[in-house]
């Protein structure tokens, strides 16, 4: 081993030289060249896997993609991959019908070309995305008619980290590309840490999380028949301390910023650390309950009893007509095989009399611990109070500050405003069991989640003025799960970061220091996803509350800007609606609430109030940004756009203030545009007719003959791309990746039977594979 340890070392060090000069993005097309009549410029994908492996920040990613040539034709095509600025290729094998596929590295401004040409040919701007990234390209040549051909690559990168958060991004979009729906995709990531791995979050897909211990987590996407248009992103952190908090942010100039922090203590607690709860039991034993569903509730009741901590104290309440305890007050768990028993002799029979189960439960709290009230029921309040309103009141009355309520409603016979709302008065949550669902396996989901308190009444402090922050209030903190606040501020900075919470009845601080807030600049998810969060939450007031003109604009405002579907904002789809100035705007948010106003009321219960609760809720949960694109809206790298007139506009357009610089498309300006900033072609690949708003100016591609002579940006400097690694692996020089400049098309002189690319790889790969096994 001593002889090795210095080869060991030199490896990880070349390792680190390839891979420190970016992350890299490797998602593949095939482009039809030369091109044929009458046949898609791009072959169909007709699967798409992606596995990814990430240990201690280095992430190696394994692609495995299948194109279909539907044509009746032979044909040639490139297979293409866009890298961003800086990135390089660290350990790359590509192989197609089992032989290894040549290809070369093309930089940045040989690429641009390349996309430019196809672009002019094709009149097509979609590919105008990856201008300013470096690229990959390998021939496959012959395709044949109705055949298949698939295509495997494995690289490696080491991953950014920032003060604990860490990020991995697979482009996924390009699959947009497709000429039909993709069959399958599929993203698994699997991170194993040294240090414990705290939250784990995605922006951009919904993704199953199964963690398997506080150091070792699998994140997993997948759908069907769907043409991907959202790069894969995933965001985890990893921390010592015992709740792990960091910050993301984004701010554009002269405009408040937003910020998004993930909140997440560890899985593993010692038993020592467990707040010791009270457990209220509330179940609906009515006889609507009869048969099937009253069995289920029975299961799920078990569940929670079979999980009760040792120093925990539950009671059980049923109710019908009247009302039966267990217990006549809380009792410990040595009681717990007992209250199994008379669970389970519990019988379906009589009326729904909600308000007094509630109080006579409510009654035995005393205050000292954290109690979890499980509330089910399947129907409406039919005995005693009746009345929502005067229900609501008493009970709020009867819970004391430490009470969290979670209710469940099983079927459409449930009043939604108020379980929602007595969940929410007191920071729980409700939940829907629909039909075809089974109430234990969603109960018990439910319960596994908050089983063990560790923070409650949780309170933010970071030195500068924060608001609108959702959820609100904030949730408490359970072993195993997290919370990821949206919110804004004003402005930028370092900042030091201050969570107050409960803790057995203490109030106690956890202080975050280093922590900073963007000037300018940052994720630009963040703005859309806030916005989703708010728009949620002002429809669940409307709901729940009654309707206000001013709710109903703040909607309507967002909504637009963001491209929020709501039931205010259906306008968004009818080109023949103008949302471009304020005036119009206004307008449009009397309208909806006119027409809103004079309409029947709601009911609060059937199928559609438990369709509105769950989608209204969902928005004001949502973790991700991206439900917006369409027909009739797009949401491009943080811009929304609509679409108008045969022309993407972007919201940030003001009609009133802006007058737009017009830009004749494929004219020497349009190129020259993207030349100087590559970035703006993700909005231009939108297609021929754009009006975007960038730097605060507002540019309009038009017809070649409508343009005219633009003022430039100034170009920007090259930027140095760098990575922060964690403290455990050292920082290096970047070195690019060299093409084989003997590599035309595919084709290899004689006598040259690797590639640069081929080289290093294997090169790499040994070397990564050796300080795998130093480590281990």
């Amino acid at each position: 081993m001593r002889r090795t340890q210095p080869l060991i070392i030199a490896g990880f060090t070349v390792l680190l030289l390839l891979v420190a000069a970016g992350p890299v993005f490797a998602d593949g097309i095939i482009i039809i060249d030369p091109p044929v009549p009458e046949v898609p410029p791009y072959l169909t994908v007709k699967y798409h896997h992606v596995t990814v492996t990430i240990e201690d920040q280095i992430a190696t990613t394994h692609v495995d993609q299948v194109f279909v040539n539907e044509s009746r034709h032979q044909l040639e095509g490139t297979y293409t991959f866009p890298l961003p600025e800086g990135a390089a290729i660290t350990d790359f094998s590509m192989w197609v019908d089992g032989e290894r596929l040549s290809g070369e590295i093309l930089p940045a401004d040989e690429a641009r070309h390349i996309y430019e040409e196809i672009v002019r040919k094709q009149l097509d701007p979609a590919l105008l995305e990856y201008v300013g990234r470096n690229t990959f390209r390998a021939r496959i040549f012959p395709i044949p008619p109705q055949s298949e051909k698939r295509v495997e690559i494995e690289y490696s990168e080491v991953l950014s980290a920032d003060s604990g958060l860490i990020h991995y991004r697979y482009p996924l979009d390009t699959e947009r590309f497709s000429a039909q729906p993709i069959e399958d995709v599929s993203v698994r990531v699997e991170i194993d840490s040294q240090e414990a791995i705290k939250a784990i979050y995605s922006p951009s897909h919904e993704i199953d999380v199964d963690r398997r211990s506080d150091h070792q987590v699998v994140a997993g996407y997948e759908e069907t028949n769907v043409k991907p248009e959202t790069d894969f992103d995933l965001y985890y952190t990893v921390a010592q301390e015992e709740i792990g908090l960091h910050l993301l942010s984004y701010k554009e100039e002269g405009d408040d910023g937003f910020f998004l922090l993930l909140m997440a203590p560890q899985v593993e607690v010692a038993e020592t650390e467990i707040v010791a709860k009270d457990v209220l039991l509330i179940l609906d034993t009515s006889g609507s309950m009869q048969g099937e569903k009253i069995e289920q509730a029975k299961d799920a009741l078990a569940f929670v009893l079979d999980r009760l901590h040792a120093e925990d104290r539950f009671n059980v309440v049923s109710f019908s007509t009247g009302v039966r305890q267990f217990s006549d007050g809380l009792v410990s768990v040595s009681e717990r095989e007992r209250a199994q028993r008379w669970v389970e002799g519990l019988e379906a029979k009589g009326g729904t009399n909600i308000g007094r189960a509630m109080l006579e439960g409510l009654v035995q709290v005393e205050g000292e611990r954290p109690t979890i009230v499980v509330f089910l029921t399947d129907g409406l309040a039919t005995e005693g109070v009746v009345e929502t309103d005067l229900l609501l009141s008493q009970i709020d009355d009867a819970a004391l500050e430490s009470v969290r309520i979670f209710s469940f409603g099983v079927g459409d016979d449930v009043n939604t405003i108020l379980l929602d709302r007595m969940a929410r008065d007191h920071r729980g949550a409700s939940a829907y069991v629909r039909s075809g669902q089974r109430i234990d396996e969603e109960v018990s989901a439910f319960y596994a989640k908050v089983s063990t308190p560790l923070l409650s009444d949780l309170e933010l402090d970071m030195g500068v003025p924060i608001e609108d922050i959702y959820p609100y209030p904030l949730p408490d903190l359970f072993a195993g799960t997290q919370v990821v606040a949206a919110g804004r501020y004003r402005q930028g900075g370092a900042v030091t970061v201050v969570l107050h919470g409960t803790v057995n009845g203490e109030r106690r601080a956890f202080e975050y220091g280093g922590v900073r807030l963007n000037e300018a600049g940052g994720e630009a998810f963040i703005p859309r996803l806030w916005a989703t969060r708010k728009v949620g939450y002002l429809l669940n007031q409307i709901r729940l509350n009654g309707e206000s003109e001013e709710l109903v604009q703040e909607i309507v405002d967002l909504s637009v800007r963001y491209g929020i579907m709501t039931p205010y904002t259906s306008f968004l789809v009818n080109e023949d609606v103008q949302v471009f100035s304020g005036e119009e705007r206004r307008g449009l948010a009397e309208r909806e609430y006119s027409t809103m106003a004079t309409a029947e009321p709601l009911a609060p219960m059937g199928s559609e109030a438990v369709d509105r609760a769950q989608k209204q809720t969902e928005l004001e949960q949502s973790g991700t940004a991206t439900d917006a694109t369409g027909d009739a809206v797009r949401v491009v790298a943080g811009k929304t756009f609509v679409y108008r007139e045969g022309m993407w506009i972007d919201t940030a357009f003001d009609a009133d203030r802006m007058t737009p610089s017009k830009v004749g498309f494929m004219s020497d300006d349009y190129f020259a545009l993207i030349e100087a900033r590559p970035q703006w072609g993700t909005y231009l690949a939108l297609g021929k007719r754009v009006l975007v708003v960038l730097e605060g100016t507002a540019y309009q591609v038009v017809a070649p003959e409508a343009g005219e002579r633009i003022a430039l940006p100034t170009p920007a400097p090259t930027a140095t791309v760098t990575q922060s690694v964690s403290r455990r692996a050292p920082t290096a020089t970047p070195v690019p990746v060299v093409a084989d400049p003997g590599l035309i098309d595919g084709a290899r002189p004689a006598g040259r039977e690797l590639c640069a690319g081929a080289v290093g790889m294997a090169l790499v790969g040994l070397l990564a594979a050796a300080w795998f096994v130093q480590r281990r």
